[in-house]
């Protein structure tokens, strides 16, 4: 399970580097850079884990994954943001995206009661789309968060690009950049080999969860939200902290609400399309899935108050979710 986090922490990062730098060489839109790639890129972890997880038949890992996900990036991510940095707000992308989030949250809280089936999983992929035609229009109707978030994390690719170009004269290995003549065919290879490595590490992820679950007794479920879920979401976790130390925080909160909008309903539904079945652990579909409602809701809150989320605010939400574990 430590090895798939490690692969999938790298490659992940990998993958999504690859994505905005090819679609900014193929000349994308902004909009479509910011709202899709910049929000939901960050939630391959969570796709890969969950349908693997129910393709393997264990659904309740896969629907797990999901909840703790959410939970995660709504208490640990804007938490620890928060005690950092105390980051700014963007209005317009709160105002847009935390009702998106917290609708797109009590959908998929909903239909776990009992169990996810193709049908559910239809319907929160028709979510998904709804999800991402409203932030296209909202962007287009001359919204700039998207045009924004899509130059902020553009700037930190060109940075670790410029990094590793460093890196790689110091060393001597000048032949990578002559044989990567061509930035597409470059970022091509690195979007297919962060792709398989991802798959690689969900692989051992959910084979190493399924294990810990087994030999400790443990339920899927309960795996599926603490450690799985905390795996899954060091992506953003890990661009909190980065973007603390570097006070480029304007745009953190968008990020967060859309990668729950995309975990609620992409990753829900491909499990439920992938692995139906019934849903029966308690701490899942009852306590867990009702937490996850109740602080999308207080992350709107706090988010949408001041233009800021307070040292306070994180502290509140570390608590919660710290106060939330023993009860799932």
């Amino acid at each position: 399970m430590v090895g798939g986090l490690a692969v999938l922490a790298k490659a992940a990062d990998v993958f999504v580097v690859g994505a905005a730098r090819l679609a900014v060489i193929l000349r994308l839109s902004p909009v479509v850079v910011g709202a899709v790639v910049v929000g939901f890129g960050t939630g391959a972890p969570e796709l890969l884990v969950s349908s693997l997880a129910a393709a393997r038949g264990s659904l309740d890992i896969a629907a797990g994954n999901v909840v703790g996900s959410n939970l995660a990036n709504l208490t640990l991510v804007l938490g620890v943001a928060g005690i950092l940095a105390r980051p700014h707000t963007v209005p317009r992308v709160v105002r847009r995206e935390a009702p998106l989030s917290l609708a797109t949250v009590a959908l998929a809280a909903l239909l776990l009661q009992g169990g996810l089936y193709r049908w559910e999983g239809v319907v929160l992929l028709a979510g998904l789309a709804g999800a991402v035609v409203i932030m296209l229009r909202a962007s287009r109707d001359g919204d700039s968060a998207a045009d924004e978030a899509a130059a902020e994390y553009l700037r930190e690719v060109e940075e670790r690009a410029r990094g590793r170009a460093r890196h790689d004269r110091r060393s001597g290995a000048s032949g990578r950049a002559r044989v990567a003549a061509s930035p597409l065919r470059a970022d091509v290879v690195k979007i297919t080999v962060g792709l398989l490595g991802t798959v690689a590490g969900a692989q051992l992820l959910v084979v190493g969860a399924q294990g810990i679950a087994t030999d400790l007794g443990l339920s899927g479920g309960f795996v599926g939200l603490t450690l799985v879920a905390v795996g899954t979401s060091l992506p953003e976790l890990v661009t909190a902290i980065q973007s603390a130390r570097r006070n480029e925080t304007a745009l953190l909160a968008g990020n967060v609400l859309g990668s729950n909008v995309f975990n609620s309903t992409a990753v829900a539904g491909a499990a439920a399309l992938i692995g139906p079945g019934p849903l029966t652990d308690p701490g899942l579909t009852v306590v867990a899935a009702s937490s996850m409602v109740v602080i999308a809701a207080l992350a709107w809150l706090f988010l949408g108050y001041g233009g800021r989320l307070s040292r306070v605010d994180g502290a509140v939400l570390l608590a919660i979710y710290a106060a939330t574990m023993p009860f799932v």
